[in-house]
């Protein structure tokens, strides 16, 4: 298992010198994965403690970079993923699991079943109907002993902050509190800001004849032949109007994402189906409604996540637009993964395509001159 100087020097690795709070989630993070370790053989949630690690704070103050290094070196049976997509994973099993007294917990040990260490990135809950399922999940998880590592923007405190509902979650806070260590990342410094712009602009303001040209190069760079016309596809279930459709890229209105009804669900089909998604004629004063904005929050969230790329064509900059306004949770964040995924460090799936395509290019070439 990965020790502090192991996960310190992989972070090293990618530029990262850890601050005071970031040394201290890697201690706790490499004795959690150390108890994990010895407890391989007689397994029992009571004799180790914690159980978890909760590292929260503001965004982009390195939170899932730390998790994620520890996730990429622990050798053991795991599981990473965003909030949005277990919802739709136990969802999904709750529809058709059979009835019972407790159904909910047979999922979750039918969910849990073969996983050591669980990651869940960007940990949050909004609703009641979300808080009695992540109550339910993490007492069962707890229960079987399973390491568990929790980023959030949220304290524990702070989950939940809606007071109609917030007192119904205080046993689960408090089981957060005494079964996890929980490390405030207070840095002052968001690592997501200030990196080198991107080779190739991805978002593009005003509406313009030029913004236009700029799509119509990106789509045609990464899906050479492909036609532009409109074509309509299905997410989640639900139509969806495109400008355009290649096989690693998808070409959409904002209307047709955001002002239209739908929800994370449809942006997980989106982000599983293609590689990047071009969102164009996006009018900034629909943002004033807040589930359009919150349909954008969850849209970013869950393409960065993924790692898929974005490209966005706005009537003014879509980051001036968004500053200041309210109505959606966790805007903050949006914001700090907007300036990450314009930069030369956000590189995606679509990236990834790019560079196999050029190494076959290379390999070619050599074969011919050889």
């Amino acid at each position: 298992m990965p020790d502090e100087a192991r996960i310190t020097r992989a972070l090293a690795a990618r530029g990262i010198t850890p601050d005071t709070r970031q040394r201290e989630a890697i201690s706790a993070l490499a004795a959690l994965l150390g108890s994990q370790q010895h407890a391989r053989h007689a397994w029992s949630s009571a004799a180790f403690a914690p159980q978890g690690v909760y590292c929260h704070g503001l965004p982009g103050r390195g939170k899932s970079l730390v998790v994620d290094t520890l996730f990429e070196l622990a050798q053991c049976r795991k599981r990473r993923l965003h909030f949005h997509e277990f919802l739709r994973e136990i969802n999904r099993r709750l529809v058709n699991a059979p009835r019972g007294d407790d159904r909910l917990g047979d999922v979750s040990r039918q969910w849990l079943d073969g996983i050591e260490l669980l990651c869940f990135d960007e940990f949050h809950v909004h609703d009641i109907a979300d808080a009695f399922l992540m109550g339910r999940f993490l007492d069962t998880a707890i229960g079987l002993g399973i390491r568990i590592v929790l980023t959030s923007n949220y304290a524990p405190d702070d989950l939940l902050p809606d007071s109609e509902f917030h007192e119904r979650f205080l046993p689960t806070i408090a089981q957060i509190k005494r079964c996890f260590t929980v490390i405030h990342f207070d840095g002052a410094r968001d690592y997501r800001f200030g990196g080198e712009a991107a080779e190739v602009p991805r978002f593009f303001a005003p509406l313009d004849t030029s913004s236009q040209h700029a799509l119509r190069e990106i789509f045609a760079s990464h899906e050479p032949g492909a036609p532009v016309e409109p074509s309509m596809l299905s997410a989640a279930g639900r139509p969806l109007a495109a400008r355009a459709a290649g096989r690693a890229l998808l070409w959409v209105d904002f209307e047709q994402l955001c002002v239209a009804s739908r929800s994370h669900l449809d942006y997980l089909d989106l982000a599983g189906q293609w590689q990047g998604l071009i969102v164009d004629n996006l009018h900034t004063a629909a943002l004033q409604q807040s589930h359009t904005l919150q349909r954008l929050i969850w849209l970013i969230d869950i393409f960065y996540d993924r790692k898929r790329a974005l490209f966005i064509a706005s009537d003014q900059p879509i980051e001036t637009a968004l500053i200041g306004l309210e109505g959606a949770h966790d805007l903050s964040r949006t914001l700090s993964r907007l300036a990450e995924m314009q930069s030369r460090a956000y590189r995606g799936a679509l990236d990834a395509i790019g560079d196999e395509k050029t190494d076959e290019v290379k390999r070619a070439e050599q074969a011919e001159g050889s």
